[in-house]
């Protein structure tokens, strides 16, 4: 069998457009896409329960409830578009297909918002709408910073260490983007007209993806590689049959790999991976038997190489930081419901004729990370880089733990901030009055806003660096849904908190009347359950093994 000979060190140029000189000259267009993206996304979510109170007539819990699964179905669906994208079309017609429909998604947005429907119609399209952008998010959100970070040539040292900083301005980039939805057309939608900041949004995303077509012949587009699913099940299915398989008295040898089946995809191989000893049940699948020698052909289902199982066991090592990172999802999901029903009670004016949108609040975790990241990637990591000699400053795994950290921080910030609104409503006689504006500025909620921005320029871009970096090439789109699912989960988690929390306090922590809740309460409980989480994370941290340059990355 070819198999028993030395690793292949193929390539998969024949298959793939190679792009022009320097990753960042076709990066930039896939910037504008997805900052659009972003600018639509907020310009939605961040007002969404706004929407469903005010105009739609949804109960507070509802409406929060209504957000959470949305929120967590849009970003569940890139399950899907990854599987299609690796497996069938690829990143390049996945990112066109999902734009167009996502466009279509923002123009039914708009017509739902338009005053020449009925209440009951325009509640159908809404709906129809919401889910419409849910499709086009599922095949958008995989692909597109993957596609954008494959322009980089991972064999030129200056383009890898370009691709380090990518990760830092590809997120500024989103923030941007967020930042200006939040303060333009979150104020457009209060004070102009829904249809008319919908509209807007749907604007902003046909230009985007205009631009998006202009780089095309920059691009480098990589086709369809099989499914991951198929031959990952092989490896654990080839475990299991050889589980009793003994390498040194049974076996006659691993199966390096062979020039059809190199890699976890039975296709190309990407680069040889070096054998490691954690999930040793797995080194089960590339011991060769008495079986398999006498073969001519290697059975996939009984003999896998070693990069399958070295690539497997990449998968495996990401799911528990993928499970300990589900809490941070949980507590980002209060920031665009709870977060901004509490700035609606509060004193929003700027001199005699302007108020704040509750929404634009959402402004200030984007001018945090805005400042935050450049200092970071300018200054932080060139220094740690002195004491620590890692080319990242810190490890990955470090950076997600103080992003996580800050979160806990914010959360019980926001429980503090919360019980002094609530105390002043009490002694104002204004419990009752739930549409009183109280006597407290809104600059008193700056503090969660702006550590819920620190948070996210440490953890989540530390969690979307680990998912590229650390998931097979071959599956990089999977590695981009799985990062983006854990929200999608994390707002579904946060559903079912909400509904406990509800029912077992009887409606007296989380009501429909926010000044008779004990709203702190939740925040304070979803605080402790998050510094256990963190002491989880911390344990899961320690025993994790990166794939690449362990003596720069090792926790």
């Amino acid at each position: 069998m070819n198999c028993m000979k030395s690793a292949v060190k193929g390539s998969n140029s024949s298959s793939v457009h190679k792009p022009s000189k320097g990753g960042w000259n076709a990066a930039i267009f896939i910037i504008f896409v997805e900052m659009a993206e972003r600018f639509a996304f907020y310009g939605l979510v961040g007002n969404l329960i706004n929407f469903l109170t005010n105009v739609l007539k949804e109960p507070i819990v509802r409406a929060a409830q209504t957000v959470n699964i949305w929120g967590g179905v849009s970003l569940v669906f890139p399950l899907a578009g990854a599987f299609i994208a690796d497996s069938y079309l690829g990143r390049f017609i996945t990112i066109i297909i999902s734009s167009i429909i996502y466009l279509l998604g923002t123009v039914l947005l708009t017509v739902s918002a338009s005053p020449v429907i009925s209440v009951q119609n325009r509640r159908l399209v809404f709906f129809i709408a919401l889910y419409t952008l849910s499709m086009g998010e599922g095949g958008h959100k995989p692909c597109i910073q993957t596609f954008a970070a494959d322009q980089f040539d991972e064999s030129s040292p200056q383009e890898i260490m370009a691709k380090t900083s990518f990760f830092n301005w590809w997120f500024l980039g989103i923030v941007f983007g967020a930042l200006s939805s939040a303060v333009g057309v979150t104020y457009v939608q209060d004070n102009i007209g829904w249809d008319i900041g919908f509209g807007i949004i749907a604007a902003a995303m046909a230009i985007a993806f205009g631009i998006f077509l202009i780089g095309i012949k920059r691009y480098k587009k990589q086709g369809p590689l099989g499914s991951p699913f198929t031959t990952a099940a092989q490896v654990v299915v080839a475990a299991v049959r050889k589980r009793r398989v003994d390498e040194t008295r049974d076996g006659r040898g691993i199966c390096y790999g062979d020039t059809a089946n190199g890699s976890i995809l039975g296709g190309p191989q990407f680069k040889t991976l070096a054998r490691t000893e954690h999930f040793r049940y797995l080194d089960k699948a590339m011991i060769i038997d008495d079986i398999d020698a006498s073969s001519n052909t290697r059975n996939p289902w009984r003999l896998c190489t070693l990069n399958q199982v070295e690539e497997m066991k990449l998968v495996f090592g990401l799911i528990p930081t993928w499970l300990a990172f589900l809490f941070l999802s949980v507590i980002e999901a209060q920031v665009g419901t709870f977060f901004t029903k509490q700035g609606s009670t509060m004193v929003r004016s700027i001199g005699p004729h302007f108020n704040i949108p509750p929404a634009s609040l959402l402004a200030f975790p984007c001018l945090a990370s805005i400042i935050v990241i450049p200092i970071y990637d300018k200054f932080f990591v060139p220094l740690m880089r002195k004491f620590t000699g890692k080319p990242t400053g810190i490890t990955i795994l470090q950076r997600i733990g103080i992003g996580l950290f800050i979160s806990n921080l914010y959360i019980l910030v926001a429980g503090l901030v919360e019980a002094k609104r609530v105390k002043l409503a009490s002694e104002h006689n204004l419990l009752d009055d739930s549409e009183a504006i109280l006597p407290i500025r809104v600059w008193w909620l700056l503090p969660q806003y702006i550590l819920c921005g620190v948070s996210e320029a440490f953890a989540i871009v530390g969690f979307q660096q680990l998912f590229y970096e650390q998931m097979p090439e071959s599956m990089r789109s999977i590695g981009a849904a799985l990062y983006i699912g854990n929200f999608g989960v994390g707002s579904f988690i946060s559903s079912g908190i909400i509904s406990i929390v509800e029912t077992t306090s009887k409606g007296k922590w989380l009501g429909n009347h926010l000044n008779r809740s004990r709203l702190d309460y939740f925040y304070y409980l979803l605080a402790g359950l998050g510094f256990l989480n963190l002491g989880l994370y911390v344990a899961v941290a320690k025993r994790y093994v990166y794939q690449k340059a362990s003596e720069n990355y090792n926790l």
